[in-house]
């Protein structure tokens, strides 16, 4: 599966599906979003989530196969920002699952459902998602083989009061985990991994 980060939260797979794509000046230092693919899916109608007018849809049938599980964007049952929804998708044998912005500790369904991914997108700049501590101890519980952090604040990009991925690194070297932490960078072009 080809993983190309652009920025934020949003992610495209294999040139076909794009996850969470951010409106256009709704993320402070992100320039406008303009992609292709055959399928777009949006965790929640946040700007900075829902920005689906920046995706051109392309004819072809998406080839992933999506399930939607339904979570909180905070850890009040949505109360303070509403719903979330984690998408768990699979292709080819392999499984990713894109958090969104989770809020809370995931119950037991949820996290049955989201357990052994090969990739883990996660929201670790907390004030509007999980923190790092909180997602450090969802990747202990679920144990994807990759971990790849999203939703945090970089030199060039991100709310102002959203936490660096720094933390977060250092919780999974205590934890023992930072071999599968994959950094994706958005600068001036996207990050890849294949």
């Amino acid at each position: 599966m080809k993983i190309e980060f652009l920025g934020h939260a949003c992610f495209r797979l294999d040139d076909e599906l794009v996850v969470d794509p951010y409106k256009d000046g709704s993320v402070p230092g992100l320039e406008p979003l303009r992609v292709s693919a055959r399928k777009v899916i949006c965790s929640h109608e946040h700007a900075d989530h829902s920005g689906r007018g920046c995706v051109e849809i392309t004819p072809e049938e998406c080839d992933f196969e999506i399930e939607e599980v339904p979570s909180w964007h905070d850890d009040k049952q949505g109360a303070l920002r509403g719903p979330n929804t984690i998408f768990v998708i699979t292709k080819g044998g392999e499984k990713l699952v894109h958090l969104g912005d989770l809020g809370h500790f995931p119950n037991d369904d949820q996290l049955a459902k989201i357990s052994g991914a090969d990739y883990l997108l996660i929201p670790v700049g907390g004030y509007y998602t999980i923190d790092a501590k909180t997602a450090v101890d969802i990747c202990c519980a679920s144990r994807p083989k990759r971990i790849i952090p999203m939703h945090y604040r970089t030199e060039a990009s991100g709310y102002p009061e959203l936490a660096s991925v720094d933390e977060f690194l250092a919780l999974c070297k205590e934890a023992g985990i930072e071999d599968r932490v994959k950094l994706m960078y958005f600068l001036c072009y996207n990050s890849i991994i294949n």
